[in-house]
């Protein structure tokens, strides 16, 4: 391969990790955001989520999209979208604006994200090379979503919540200029016309169900939870049985026949469910509960991405020793574990056991994410790229939306359900919201007050606790499912990547 191939994969790779960067970035502005827009904890939660469930509705219309017209055409549209919408998210004078301004950013994102993995696609055809170039682009999605946080630190420590924006408008020029010039044009010589009704069934699909698992935890069961989820099945089996019969379908649904393709679309949806839904709320957990300023909270990730540019390295070798399936289920399992200790450490003084366990959660997450997604774009032609890119990035989006909406929603009420009787019904209103605008909206001076946010600390830490424990039990579980329903041929596998 040449030069121009890795600096191309170089572009694509700041690309994603960009986007994941600003999926994870907004967890250290929580306080100062609370404080400044004082938003519910509902418009708290969906200013979070609304982002990937943009990016996870829109990613396999996107992904065909990019297979008609050019993967690198809407790359560079995405591009601008980007810059634009963070302007608009950086300068938001209320939380719905900020919320409208956050799909914006899902919507441009899901115009570039297919395109970077199809590119990849294109560009490094011989297996063992893409196998490594999948995980320098997956380094960068996991590695973008710790280093969000320490990006962020460093920018609230001297400058606004917006500034956690603006920093992507220099970013995507560098993109934009590098991509016109280091980018290869690809598309589907064959494809023809999007079916809309098949775009619009499979965003209702997707956004309805996420919609309903979100408002069940986080709100409680009402007529909605069941009307959203009649609605999302309705749309995903008819958007099923349509790709059956149209001529130019969006996903070929025959590929999940393949317990190798749909084994690794389920691992990697629930790695990323771990990894990225506990994450927006440890951030919190460093700065409301250890007193840690943004910065130091972020340096404290550190490890996790440390770890995931190690996975670049081995992952070739963990196929080839333990063949795909058992080398995945591996990633998954030491995601679990870590996850484990996270729960036990969150409990005790000290950092090096936070930071031990980040690694640990950050290098499997990271394992078993390039694998999954290697083994999901490596099924189909190189025509089809975009098509099956979006598969597998729909699971991470999906995966992390479905992890912020749930495993936050948990937290949340974990939290509410620890905190204890409080007197003072006002006191008691705003404690209940949110550790985060309980600290900046109550007077710690106040008689009787510190006892207050004292023992809401320690609430926030058992919920803390115990969403790392549901998330370590469906980590552990996936890995089980992964061991036995993913292939793992050694021979053939090894001499497919040495």
């Amino acid at each position: 391969m040449t030069a121009r191939s890795w600096a191309a994969l170089g572009i694509l790779t700041l690309a994603v990790l960009l986007l994941a960067i600003d999926g994870t970035v907004l967890a250290l502005a929580v306080p100062a955001l609370s404080a400044d827009l004082d938003p519910t904890a509902t418009q708290l939660l969906w200013i979070g989520d609304i982002y990937s469930f943009a990016l996870a509705g829109l990613l396999v219309t996107m992904g065909n999209l990019a297979d008609r017209i050019g993967r690198k055409k809407l790359l560079l549209i995405g591009a601008v979208g980007f810059g634009l919408s963070s302007v608009l998210a950086a300068m938001s004078p209320t939380p719905e604006m900020l919320i409208l301004a956050r799909a914006v950013l899902g919507i441009s994102g899901a115009t570039i994200m297919p395109s970077t993995l199809a590119i990849v696609r294109n560009i490094f055809s011989d297996p063992k090379l893409r196998t490594r170039a999948i995980a320098v682009w997956a380094a960068g999605a996991t590695a973008g979503a710790a280093v969000g946080p320490i990006v962020g630190g460093a920018l609230l420590e001297h400058f606004h919540w917006g500034s956690v924006f603006l920093i992507n408008v220099p970013i995507m020029i560098l993109v934009l200029v590098g991509g016109i010039f280091l980018l290869p044009e690809s598309r589907d010589p064959n494809g023809g016309r999007i079916d809309l009704l098949s775009a619009i069934l499979s965003f209702v699909g997707i956004v309805s169900i996420v919609y309903a698992i979100k408002h069940v935890v986080g709100e409680g069961f009402d007529l909605t939870v069941p009307a959203t989820v009649v609605l999302g099945l309705v749309a995903i089996w008819w958007f099923i049985r349509r790709q059956r019969r149209v001529s130019n379908p969006l996903i070929d649904v025959s590929l999940f026949r393949s317990p190798a393709f749909s084994g690794a679309v389920v691992a990697n949806t629930v790695a990323i469910f771990g990894f990225v839904g506990l994450l927006f709320f440890f951030s919190q957990y460093l700065q409301l509960v250890r007193g840690l300023r943004p910065l130091e909270a972020g340096l404290v990730e550190l490890s996790a991405t440390i770890a995931s540019i190690i996975v670049i390295a081995i992952a070739g070798f963990a196929v080839g020793w333990l063949g795909r399936g058992r080398a995945i289920a591996t990633g998954l399992a030491l995601g679990a574990i870590g996850l484990v200790i996270l729960a036990i450490t969150e409990g005790s003084p000290g950092l090096v056991g936070i930071i031990v366990a980040f690694a640990v959660v950050g290098f499997g997450a990271g394992l078993a994410m390039t694998l999954t997604t290697d083994a999901v774009v490596g099924s189909a032609p190189k025509e089809r790229a975009g098509a099956a890119s979006s598969i597998a990035e729909t699971a991470y989006e999906l995966g992390a939306a479905l992890g912020i909406a749930v495993l936050g929603s948990i937290q949340t009420a974990l939290y509410r359900a620890n905190l204890g009787e409080i007197e003072d019904p006002d006191v008691a209103a705003t404690v209940k919201e949110s550790l985060a605008g309980a600290s900046s909206h109550l007077d710690a001076t106040a008689p009787g007050v510190a006892a207050i946010l004292e023992q809401a600390q320690h609430a926030f830490t058992v919920g803390m606790q115990w969403t790392s424990v549901i998330a370590a039990a469906l980590l552990a579980t996936a890995a089980v499912i992964a061991w036995f329903v993913i292939p793992s041929h050694r021979e053939r596998t090894a001499s497919a990547h040495h």
